[in-house]
């Protein structure tokens, strides 16, 4: 996500954010960008363009609350009226995308310690900015900041989270950058933890097959699912067969969530690979990057009273099984010392006019 010179910088602070209402604080052009404050006291920011809006958290882990492009709500159904400040994502379940890790993630086993993915999700930042400008795809506004890690004996890093949106389009440009400012190596562990709406009847087209070997079922039971003899037979049928969850016509099958690893992800000419889940309405959720920077992609799919979630494709430089579980099967990634490691990943809403090109995009890549 480069910039250039010129781009206009507005550094945010916490006062800016009225304890009461909305305060307008930048308009250009097709943007405008209103602070505001949950009952929660966590600040927000609703950065609008030609086609919807998303709510960043700018001090609370830069998670993205909300999306709405064209009048589609994005984000997963859940039972979090606002965001709330908490020790771990499990108390401030609601956002559509929050970036998970660093130093650990997923879900952690019966021998971790770490909360469910990680750190970085509920950091509180140390700084946020916005940032006006332009680039290949036009004119952008931009939400940064940085958060440092240190910890006596232990690891130091600085994260760089960015949220980009330009003027006429529901794809949001998402990046995570990392920095290992320690004398010695640094595991690392991320994922851009995507969590779209459930939208029954919905297809799901990815450059890879739905066999077992492609689309794998995980069959871990993670604690806090607790398995009957129904669930436990219907991850045997679906080990089997994949493509039973290619639509999403079966809105029952997940409760408890089911959880699935993508592999073989076909790419394009420039090293990326996209995963479209097309709605009834012919519109699209989109989510693109590079397996290069995000080997692994996880889907996990919960329909329950409480949480309606799609979250189809989830890039990843591991599996969510925790700590001791992927440093069993070397999906812990080390930094160097000084070592900068950079997540770009473009995601969001197509209409039914765009979905066909992204979908045909797809194709290509599964004959390719």
């Amino acid at each position: 996500m480069s910039a250039v010179a010129g781009d206009t910088v507005l550094h945010l602070q916490p006062d800016v954010f009225p304890a009461s209402g909305e305060r307008l604080i930048a308009e250009s052009g097709a943007f405008s960008v209103t602070a505001f404050r949950y009952p929660s006291s966590v600040e927000g920011l609703r950065i609008a363009n030609a086609r919807g809006h998303v709510v960043v958290l700018p001090f609370l882990g830069q998670m993205i609350w909300d999306a709405v492009f064209d009048g589609r709500r994005l984000t997963m159904g859940n039972v979090f009226p606002y965001p709330r400040n908490g020790a771990s994502i499990l108390e401030t379940y609601g956002a559509f995308a929050y970036h998970a890790g660093v130093l650990r993630n997923g879900t952690p086993g019966p021998q971790d310690t770490h909360p469910l993915h990680g750190e970085m999700p509920v950091t509180r930042m140390d700084s946020a900015h916005l940032r006006f400008g332009h680039d290949a795809g036009g004119g952008f506004v931009e939400v940064g900041g940085h958060a440092e890690y240190v910890m006596g004996f232990g690891p130091h890093y600085v994260a760089r989270p960015r949220v980009r949106l330009h003027a006429d389009s529901g794809l949001i440009d998402v990046e995570m950058v990392v920095e290992n400012l320690s004398a010695h190596e640094m595991e690392l562990m991320y994922m851009l933890h995507a969590n779209f709406d459930f939208v029954a009847g919905a297809q799901i087209h990815q450059p890879a097959g739905y066999s077992s070997q492609s689309t794998v079922v995980r069959k871990t039971i993670p604690g806090h699912v607790t398995p009957s003899r129904a669930f436990l037979e219907l991850l045997e049928d679906l080990g089997r067969n994949p493509a039973r969850m290619r639509r999403l016509d079966e809105p029952e099958l997940y409760s408890p969530e089911q959880v699935f690893y993508i592999r073989g992800l076909g790419r394009d000419a420039e090293g990326r690979t996209r995963l479209v889940m097309e709605l009834p309405g012919r519109d699209a959720f989109s989510v693109s990057y590079r397996p290069q920077d995000l080997p692994h992609c996880v889907r996990w799919i919960l329909n329950d009273g409480d949480a309606q979630v799609a979250a189809f494709a989830l890039p990843s430089t591991c599996e969510p099984e925790g700590y001791t579980a992927e440093k069993a099967k070397g999906h812990v990634r080390l930094l160097a010392p000084g070592e900068v490691a950079r997540f770009p990943v473009k995601l969001g809403y197509l209409s039914a006019a765009e979905a066909p090109d992204a979908i045909s995009e797809i194709n290509d890549m599964n004959e390719g």
